[in-house]
């Protein structure tokens, strides 16, 4: 097999999971010739995949949006793939120009956007609900004509099932790693976390209020959206229970985690966050710690199947302290939750599992 695949990301770093170490090395180890297109990165062959960065500064984000499109879509076309692969929804113009030029065409639509529209910050709330109906009619338009849909949940997946009866859903889990099982929660430090991205919607200030008045330390790891959020949260009374850690690797989150005797994923409940697969959840499962997670009906499955985790109201912090202090005040009964949420990793949400889904999808892509 010598099938060229060129991956493309306008927004994303060049070892991003999900797309550089999940689909990318994936899909090279299965015998593909993979080349990944991304912005302003470094180019460089990393576990046979061609990474390719091509430099184009912006200095705002519709600078990016413009430019940035354009750039990589020229470098993709002198690439002459057989497949384009992309991750971005800028990116859906030049996806369909490449279509049209006979191209295969995969679409991998990581969030729901328009909903996720009617959450954004950067845009005039007045006019957040006309872009998001906007938008999703013309990504509906471009993912009917293109040659493939990969969804990033099931609930992304049935949406666009609509209008193209090829898509498929690769789900964002975990590959799987060592796991250490003797590493007992009553020896842990009396601490919970959170990894992922610091904003007010993803309720950062309502876990630093509900550690508060306890004794119990909050992990806090991630980037800070918009970076002044973080003196917003530096007022807070509960900030002296937080050891901030800021933007940290793969190595250094197994860390974290290792460290905390649970980890919390209380999102608000935002439209787009209710059918969410939050990464973060089953890091903290695959990494053997219970969740503390919003009370979504789909969240609340997974975690009761398994009994992995509490679910509570994210935006009670009274109802989240009480149930960190129960996680940690019974050091027995989260550590059974973070080994059951571990075999939830080893017999259903592993990317081994996914990855197999992702080939046999290519497969069948190339051999139309």
């Amino acid at each position: 097999m010598d099938h060229k695949v060129c991956h493309i990301t306008t927004v994303h770093s060049q070892k991003d999971v999900r797309i550089f170490y999940k689909e990318c090395c994936s899909l090279s180890k299965s015998g593909y010739n993979v080349t990944l297109l991304v912005a302003n990165g470094k180019s460089e062959l990393c576990n046979s995949v061609q990474i390719t960065g091509v430099v184009m500064p912006f200095s705002s984000r519709l600078e990016r949006i413009r430019k940035t499109s354009k750039a990589l879509y020229k470098e993709a076309i002198a690439i002459n793939a057989s497949v384009y692969h992309f991750h971005d929804p800028e990116f859906l113009p030049y996806a369909l120009k490449l279509k049209r030029q006979g191209k295969k065409v995969i679409y991998d639509v990581h969030e729901d956007v328009p909903r996720q529209i009617l959450a954004k910050f950067w845009i005039p709330k007045l006019l957040r609900k006309l872009t998001s109906i906007v938008f999703e009619k013309y990504e509906n338009y471009v993912a009917s004509r293109l040659t493939g849909i990969i969804a990033a949940t099931p609930f992304i997946r049935d949406r666009f099932f609509k209008f193209n009866r090829r898509t498929i859903d690769i789900n964002n889990y975990p590959i799987i790693r060592e796991y250490n099982p003797n590493i007992h929660t009553r020896d842990k430090e009396r601490s919970v976390c959170y990894v992922g991205g610091l904003d007010e919607n993803r309720g950062i200030s309502t876990i630093i209020n509900a550690v508060n008045k306890t004794d119990v330390r909050l992990n806090l790891a991630g980037v800070y959206d918009p970076e002044s959020y973080k003196l917003d949260l530096g007022k807070l009374n509960g900030w002296k229970n937080v050891i901030e850690y800021g933007f940290v690797g793969p190595t250094e989150v197994r860390e974290i985690l290792s460290r905390s005797i649970a980890g919390l994923v209380t999102l608000k409940p935002l439209v787009n966050y209710l059918d969410s697969l939050p990464v973060k959840m089953f890091e903290y499962m695959e990494a053997g710690i219970p969740i503390i997670a919003s009370n979504f009906p789909y969240w609340r499955s997974i975690l009761e199947e398994y009994n992995c985790g509490i679910c509570v109201d994210p935006q009670n912090e009274e109802e989240i302290r009480s149930v960190i202090l129960e996680m940690v005040n019974n050091p027995e009964k989260s550590e059974k939750m973070g080994r059951n949420g571990r075999v939830a990793i080893e017999q259903k949400y592993n990317w081994r599992i996914e990855e197999a889904k992702l080939v046999s999808f290519y497969d069948k892509i190339v051999n139309a």
